[in-house]
């Protein structure tokens, strides 16, 4: 089907088309990747102006504009009030409306959302449906990794992604929803057969600057404009408000008395979770290899919502037991040390909390948690000191720095210093140790652990680089606390 600039008009209010209709063959807002028949999306940025780069748009073959203001150009435009808002719905119709021909699945909440993606893709691959994944890991069509740039792509990147994971034969695609995404209109033009929401803590107020507004940006998943049915698990207060204002039908999930889908009979180890799964019609034991209640969560909330997306229950269930994981979700580090290490990407209070009670619940008795945490820059300051007092919920805390950015490193870190310092003085019993140096810190927990013990090291998960103001170092801490590893035990 070819698409012309006449039917993206039609299909966004207040349009106003000059000049002849066209044919396009894509659509982008990154004029240096215009090609022949593109529609060029001119949108206003915080630091550019799409429209200023409309000429050079025109002079590598662009077909058209969408623009907010009539442009002295030889091109075709289409006016409309938000170029931001119109140029995802734009770029779905350029490609056919591709989330119409899949099933999309799309996860928003503060933690979860990519080990539920994950689960999400393994219960679609159980039942016989090819697979994507956007995320903000990777993006992985049929089980293999793709390039992507964040969690959720601009509106023109998305649905040229989401038409070729179509045309690669996926059926069903795992999508995380970021609030920033949601704000900026990433999404636009989606059409989610499920919104999935995992729960939702602080984080993100540098951009939302509330926690009102951080939930009233990712309730908008929920709305007849962009989902048919939401899964929601009711992780307190936000989960209820979202029932209140969600204009679709939604079925909850979670461990309360009226949860649609109660989660009942849970067990938990080293080796996995597993639990059964009863209400709304199901019967069924949940299992999951990653260990912890909050994982058994998200296996929940993931089955929950595959079914609803039409996948077979039994198929499901089994996708979702042998999902082997999500990288750096409690990633474990082994090279034959008496003690555990896990790398995880928690970098919330909430997650952090979470991550310590939950390998606290797996311990023998007489062995610590033993917690490296930092903090980023350039990002909300007002979660540093609830990080550093989330730490001192271990027994161990050593803090230190995370991805400065623009920000000195020091400041940072003696802010989440503060925050553990505060709570041990209210009765936390951690040691606290502060070290600028993240490779060091690494170091220093490893040294510390005993026999049994389990340290976490938090924040940066599967990232593979360091920010700092003038230059992005290689760090992963997988691969830091791998070779460090093996200097203790050789």
């Amino acid at each position: 089907m070819t698409a012309y600039l006449s039917d993206v008009a039609a299909a966004l209010p207040e349009a106003e088309l000059r000049g002849d209709d066209v044919a396009l063959v894509d659509a982008t807002h990154d004029s240096r990747q215009v090609g022949d028949g593109w529609l060029f999306c001119a949108i206003r940025g915080a630091t550019a102006d799409g429209h200023d780069h409309a000429p050079q748009a025109v002079a590598q073959g662009a077909s058209a504009l969408l623009v907010e203001r009539w442009l002295d150009v030889p091109a075709p435009q289409v006016l409309v009030p938000s170029v931001r808002a119109a140029a995802g719905p734009a770029a779905a119709v350029v490609h056919g409306r591709p989330s119409q021909e899949l099933t999309v699945v799309g996860v928003t909440g503060t933690n979860g959302k990519t080990t539920t993606a994950y689960l999400l893709e393994a219960a679609f691959a159980a039942a016989g449906q090819g697979t994507g994944v956007i995320g903000t890991v990777e993006t992985r069509i049929h089980g293999e990794a793709q390039p992507g740039v964040r969690t959720t792509p601009e509106g023109p990147d998305l649905q040229r992604l989401l038409r070729r994971m179509h045309d690669q034969g996926a059926d069903a695609v795992a999508m995380e929803v970021s609030s920033h995404g949601l704000d900026l209109h990433r999404v636009d033009g989606t059409r989610f057969t499920v919104a999935v929401w995992t729960n939702l803590t602080q984080d993100h107020l540098d951009w939302h600057g509330t926690m009102e507004a951080y939930f009233q940006a990712k309730a908008r998943l929920f709305t007849r404009e962009f989902a048919e049915q939401g899964v929601v698990h009711l992780d307190g207060p936000w989960a209820r408000r979202l029932l209140e204002r969600s204009e679709v039908p939604v079925t909850t999930v979670g461990r309360d008395e009226d949860a649609d889908v109660r989660i009942v009979a849970e067990h938990a180890d080293v080796g996995g979770s597993r639990a059964r799964l009863v209400g709304a019609g199901l019967d069924v034991e949940v299992a999951t290899r990653f260990p912890g209640r909050f994982n058994l969560t998200n296996a929940a909330t993931g089955l929950v919502a595959a079914v609803a997306a039409g996948v077979p229950v039994e198929a499901a269930a089994a996708g979702i037991a042998a999902c082997p994981g999500a990288p750096g979700r409690l990633e474990r580090v082994d090279v034959g040390q008496p003690f555990t290490v896990l790398v995880d990407y928690a970098h919330t209070p909430d997650a952090v909390e979470q991550v310590v009670l939950t390998v606290r619940r797996l311990l023998e008795p007489g062995r610590r948690v033993l917690v490296v945490l930092g903090a980023g820059g350039d990002r909300d300051r007002e979660k540093r000191g609830p990080m550093g007092a989330a730490a001192a919920t271990a027994d161990v805390a050593v803090l230190t720095s995370d991805n400065p950015r623009t920000e000195e490193p020091a400041a940072i870190l003696d802010a989440v210093v503060a925050g553990a310092r505060r709570a041990v003085a209210d009765g936390a019993t951690a040691e606290v140790y502060g070290e600028l140096d993240r490779r060091a810190a690494i170091g220093q927990a490893l040294a510390l652990a005993r026999p049994g013990d389990v340290v976490v090291i938090a924040g940066k998960g599967h990232e593979t680089g360091q920010e700092f103001a003038d230059r992005t170092l290689p760090f992963d801490d997988r691969e830091v606390a791998r070779e460090l590893l093996i200097g203790v035990t050789t």
